[in-house]
């Protein structure tokens, strides 16, 4: 910043944050600098400006606050009723409210990441096409166009090494060529922002926080596939997504940016928000698909691929938002450049969702490669009320669980799949001690049995066989052959489904038995949950030699079974207990079981 640069006040707007009250927040900070003038106290221009998702949305509201004096400094759970203060105080007064800092780990979390595609989130206003441009926005598109032919881009992302990055890692460069190749005049680009995995936003604070690269994204493939027209698929969960995405096409077509010759570089390019309703089979490309053309989203046989008979039975190639917004950089920077990044087989930077038993939650985008251990423990700061970490799911419902031992598993894509995960879309759920792995598996087998789209006999089915015989073992009913049935359907199901959702929605099951065999054989065997979790299973009891006489149980419990003095072992009272768990998530001690 030079002396007389104006003073930002970035405070984040994603969706976590504008539930926290950040609409507020921004007006409350607009309304105290013009008020008393600060501006004018301080000879510098103050600019209150929204930005996107910051990562560490646990912490909302985050602002910072960017001076010449004092650098970057952020605040977390910021609130109206603060702003005043922090004005005062920080800006004016130019000193630094210490007490209200974000903590140590927060410069932690983000230090310890690589920023490649969320560059702009939380750094610009997305709804800003200026903003967007003063980060040399359109730069690329206009580079592939002016200095380049689509068959050299295209080369250009094949050297990149990019794989797609919405599951299923098929390198991009190759799918753009195969779709050039196939004749036609008229192709479709599609962007599959139907993010449908519990737990995952990495392509919804994409959009919320810097949609006009996605749009660039879409114009390179536009421009090297020969396609003139795209669409970007979003389920109608995303509004915020949905609205700054539609702002940001609206002002491309105000611009000459979008429509026909785009920039007046001499070629055209259209671009459509489709609005998915929610199903999650919808995020398979041929049911995205029917989906966009009007009809019920169910998968399709392949061959033929989109990329020879796709949308409207056009030639269409579909890539997830972060793989498009990957695009971008690696024009700009070069593909040397990009392929220097991750491992040999995973190039680039990921982005994860870390969830569950971990202190601190939110987006991670690392190198690929980072162990998992890495991710969870120097990023994230390790498991929640420094209990035991246990497994972590990756890839989503259809991934798998990776055990304590192989903790320093590369976060790739050849590396997790070797491990009996996956890389999905990027989506990890840390789980603790007190994770009943049976209990994981059925969790995850109710979402994807309701989300088949039953076109298919073994998803149908099958799926619908294995989890009776999960919640079967669950409730203390399990049969001493039921762990060789799970084995033997969820190989078939693999095997026979139709689609990606049937065939890896046994991977949960597969893998717990795999790491966590003894689980499943305790839950039938003994009748007993070694997690203290399926409630059938449980005794309901205070152990007394855990007990350390906190009365934290008590604090929790909201039925008041829970009997306790000062200095006295808790005591639980059956006869109210409603086996809710909350005294059990509340003891840090393993007292209860």
């Amino acid at each position: 910043m030079s002396e007389n640069a104006a003073i930002k006040i970035l405070i984040c707007q994603g969706t976590g944050g504008v539930s926290m009250g950040a609409k507020e927040v921004e007006a409350e900070f607009e309304r105290v600098i013009a008020e008393k003038g600060v501006s004018a106290t301080i000879g510098k221009r103050c600019d209150v400006i929204k930005t996107g998702c910051r990562g560490l949305c646990a912490n909302d509201v985050l602002v910072d606050i960017i001076t010449e004096e004092q650098g970057r400094i952020t605040y977390d759970f910021v609130k109206p009723e603060e702003v005043e203060n922090i004005v005062n105080e920080h800006i004016v007064n130019k000193t630094t409210l210490e007490k209200r800092k974000a903590k140590p780990y927060y410069n932690t979390f983000v230090d310890q990441q690589m920023r490649v595609v969320m560059t702009g989130c939380g750094q610009i206003n997305p709804e800003s096409l200026d903003a967007y441009l003063a980060e040399d926005g359109f730069k690329a598109v206009e580079q592939c166009v002016n200095q380049m032919n689509p068959a050299s881009v295209i080369d250009e992302v094949k050297k990149s090494g990019l794989r797609g990055r919405g599951g299923g890692g098929f390198p991009t460069g190759m799918k753009w060529s195969f779709c050039a190749a196939t004749p036609g005049n008229l192709k479709y680009v599609i962007c599959n922002a139907d993010e449908g995995d519990p737990g995952a936003f990495m392509d919804r604070s994409i959009l919320e926080g810097d949609p006009y690269c996605i749009i660039e994204g879409m114009m390179i493939a536009g421009f090297a596939i020969g396609a003139e027209f795209g669409y970007v698929y979003v389920r109608a969960e995303y509004p915020l997504a949905i609205d700054r995405l539609q702002m940001a096409i609206d002002v491309c077509y105000e611009k000459g940016y979008l429509g026909q010759n785009v920039m007046g570089l001499g070629f055209n390019f259209d671009l459509r928000i489709k609005k998915g309703a929610g199903a999650f089979v919808c995020g398979e490309e041929t049911a995205l698909m029917a989906s966009i053309e009007g009809e019920r989203g169910m998968p399709r046989p392949r061959p033929p691929f989109p990329a020879v008979k796709g949308l409207w039975a056009k030639p269409t190639n579909i890539n997830n938002v972060e793989t498009f917004a990957n695009i971008r950089h690696i024009i700009l920077k070069g593909a040397e450049w990009y392929a220097s990044l991750g491992t040999d087989t995973t190039k680039g930077t990921k982005i994860f969702a870390v969830t569950g038993k971990v202190k601190h939650t939110g987006l991670v985008e690392v190198p690929a490669g980072m162990t998992v251990r890495d991710v969870i423990y120097s990023v994230c700061g390790g498991i929640a009320n420094n209990r035991k970490f246990k497994a972590v799911q990756a890839g989503g419902p259809s991934g798998g669980c990776i055990p304590a031992d192989i903790l320093d598993t590369p976060v790739d894509y050849d590396s997790l799949i070797k491990a009996g995960a996956m890389m999905g879309s990027g989506g990890l759920v840390v789980m603790d001690e007190t994770t009943c792995m049976v209990d994981v598996a059925r969790f995850f087998l109710t979402f994807t049995r309701d989300e088949s789209c039953g076109k298919c006999v073994p998803c149908r089915i099958g799926l619908k066989a294995m989890l009776d015989i999960l919640e079967r073992i669950t409730e203390g009913r399990g049969e001493s052959t039921d762990i060789e049935k799970l084995l033997e359907m969820g190989t078939t199901i693999k095997k026979a489904s139709l689609c990606g959702l049937g065939q890896t929605a046994p991977n949960p099951i597969l893998s717990t038995i795999k790491y966590f065999r003894h689980e499943y054989e305790a839950h039938i065997n003994e009748k007993r949950c070694p997690s203290n979790c399926c409630k059938e299973l449980l005794k309901w009891e205070v152990i007394t030699e855990k007990c350390v006489k906190c009365g934290a149980c008590l604090k929790a419990c909201p039925v008041d079974a829970i009997k306790w003095e000062k200095g006295q072992v808790a005591e639980l009272i059956k006869e109210k207990c409603t086996k809710c768990k909350s005294c059990y998530d509340a003891c840090r001690f393993m007292a209860i079981e």
